[in-house]
């Protein structure tokens, strides 16, 4: 499905990184060893990229990651990708400063599998950022998956990560523009939350 979805001339969700990653990245420490899940093609890596981090991209579309690719070369920056689904990948343990999940919307029992495996993979002081549309997206119209499962509930997403601690959680009404693929008023989720020490 999404090899279909990303191949096409330009990129769905844009070349600009994800306005929330944006602000949530000044956290982050200076070459940082960072994991961003469900990378798509490459937008939100290349931009981590570019302020000096060690970035691995990790999506199931060879397509996409392909995409990240040429859009690293454009930037002048080197990314890794590695093709994969989350259900096998191995994030290991301790191994990252940083985990970025923009727009990864998962079926419940792997999206709990994805959190246990998030919280694990962290360095102790590393960060888990994400930005997520919400249930309410569903009436909106305006991005994001048309089945309510995959949609992120902000108390439930806390639960399934409560070992970590919570610098910023919110659920919020904001505009999106972010290619074809986002565009206009959306409900998301939004959290930087941090492994304690």
């Amino acid at each position: 499905m999404w090899n279909e979805k990303f191949n096409r001339e330009d990129y769905l969700y844009g070349t600009e990184p994800n306005d929330f990653l944006r602000v949530a990245s000044f956290v982050l420490n200076d070459d940082s060893k960072i994991l961003c899940v469900a990378e798509g093609e490459g937008r939100n890596a290349c931009f981590l990229a570019m302020q000096g981090h060690q970035v691995t991209a990790v999506d199931a579309s060879e397509v996409g990651l392909a995409k990240a690719q040429q859009l690293a070369h454009a930037h002048k920056v080197e990314i890794e990708t590695v093709v994969a689904d989350l259900n096998d990948f191995d994030m290991g343990e301790q191994n990252w400063d940083a985990i970025v999940a923009i727009f990864c919307h998962l079926p419940p029992t792997l999206r709990q599998k994805v959190h246990h495996n998030i919280t694990k993979a962290l360095k102790p002081g590393g960060y888990y950022i994400t930005e997520s549309y919400t249930k309410q997206q569903i009436n909106y119209g305006t991005g994001g998956p048309k089945d309510l499962e995959l949609l992120l509930d902000l108390a439930e997403v806390q639960q399934q990560l409560n070992d970590l601690k919570w610098i910023h959680a919110c659920e919020i009404e904001r505009e999106i523009i972010e290619g074809s693929g986002h565009t206009g008023l959306g409900s998301v989720i939004q959290i930087i939350a941090q492994k304690p020490i």
